[in-house]
């Protein structure tokens, strides 16, 4: 197993507490357990504000959890010393929602793509020919080399979405997290850009944790899907070619309202 997360829980301080030492929390994540397959795509599908990317913070070591633990290939994440802390971030990426906030205006497609590789580098402990490199990565995700002196306001939402890609697989990661990847963009290249995501995790063994609001999407990308509701894991798909047989109230909500396949109550 790649990834295993224990009894996960996650509390944040309740807003506009009447006291200045006000202590009250509200919970967030609540007790959740997941694992991940070496090669799988996991998907998260639920609500704005059911606490999912919470939760994917989590489990990639943004935000520690009040308690539970998460163990990437048998390293416990948040309990690791320093030398197995730089190996996890080694072996994670992500890809955000907002790739316009996640490319800094001010630097060239290989300057953006030139941060991920001096992470490579130190993973490798040697030098990489940058250029060359980004040139291999850009064409990976379907850009030529034109693109490595444009600025991000200078591409479409799809192409900085790639560069974003680019810059997630150009440390040779095994687990990507993709927070939203896709929502920013427009139908036709959310189609063109799973299928750039698809190709990779064949291309280089990836695996991947897709969050998402998005039922079709989950269908096309992944194996496996949890459904996750006011911080609750409420069902889980092991099959997703069973999706129809969903038995939570939430889940078939989800499965009438958006693929009208009519699953019984």
């Amino acid at each position: 197993m790649l990834l295993e997360a224990k009894n996960i829980n996650v509390s944040f301080k309740k807003e506009n507490q009447k006291t200045i030492f006000g202590k009250e929390r509200q919970q967030v994540v609540k007790n959740v357990s997941l694992s991940l397959k070496k090669g799988e795509c996991l998907g998260i599908i639920g609500e704005s504000g059911s606490g999912k990317s919470t939760l994917g913070k989590t489990l990639i070591g943004l935000l520690k959890p009040d308690s539970g633990n998460i163990y990437l290939e048998g390293i416990d994440m948040y309990n690791a010393n320093r030398e197995n802390r730089k190996k996890i971030q080694q072996m994670i990426s992500i890809v955000f929602q907002d790739y316009t906030s996640s490319a800094n205006p001010r630097f060239l497609v290989k300057d953006i793509i030139g941060e991920a590789l001096r992470v490579l580098e130190k993973k490798l402990g040697e030098k990489v020919d940058r250029d060359k490199k980004t040139k291999e990565l850009l064409e990976v995700v379907g850009l030529n080399e034109n693109f490595m002196n444009r600025y991000p306001h200078e591409l479409s939402g799809g192409q900085l979405q790639r560069v974003c890609i680019a810059r997630a697989v150009a440390t040779n990661p095994q687990f990507i997290l993709l927070d939203e990847a896709i929502s920013s963009l427009d139908a036709s290249t959310q189609t063109q850009v799973m299928d750039l995501l698809k190709d990779l995790q064949k291309k280089y063994g990836l695996s991947y944790i897709f969050i998402t609001h998005d039922l079709p999407s989950v269908t096309y990308m992944c194996d496996r899907v949890l459904f996750f509701y006011e911080g609750n894991v409420v069902e889980e798909v092991e099959d997703i070619y069973k999706l129809s047989q969903v038995k939570s109230p939430y889940a078939k909500k989800l499965l009438n309202s958006i693929l009208e396949i009519n699953v019984d109550e």
